[in-house]
């Protein structure tokens, strides 16, 4: 079993940055690969990053590309997101998933029916 724990979310002006990290436990994070998702009160679910088991591969949603990261480091077993430029239409419950991987798999995964694994969330949000 697989548990998953964002932390680093906040309040944060226009224009400001924050970090968000995923902690993984009771399984090594490198059998997973693993996505980042938001959800904004009163709209659906919405694909943010991925990446791929050993973290060579990643993808971005287009409304984040060029302005977020993600990353992980298996030896931490901690995923990341890296969020620059915020603007207040970023304010969502952010949350970490997780899928189990073949060994060589680069794949990334963008929907979240493709994830077998949630953490909680943790709030962002952007004031303008």
């Amino acid at each position: 079993q697989v548990q998953l724990v964002e932390s680093g979310g906040g309040l944060v002006q226009a224009g400001g940055s924050l970090t968000l990290s995923c902690a993984v436990s009771g399984r090594p994070s490198s059998s997973y690969a693993m996505g980042w998702f938001r959800q904004a009160p009163g709209k659906e679910r919405e694909f943010v990053a991925a990446i791929s088991r050993s973290g060579g591969s990643t993808y971005n949603a287009v409304s984040v590309k060029g302005r977020f990261t993600i990353s992980r480091d298996n030896t931490k077993n901690t995923m990341y997101l890296q969020m620059n430029s915020l603007n207040p239409s970023d304010t969502a419950v952010y949350s970490c998933a997780a899928v189990r991987a073949q060994y060589y798999s680069s794949s990334t995964y963008s929907t979240a029916g493709d994830y077998d694994y949630w953490g909680q969330g943790t709030q962002v949000t952007v004031s303008s």
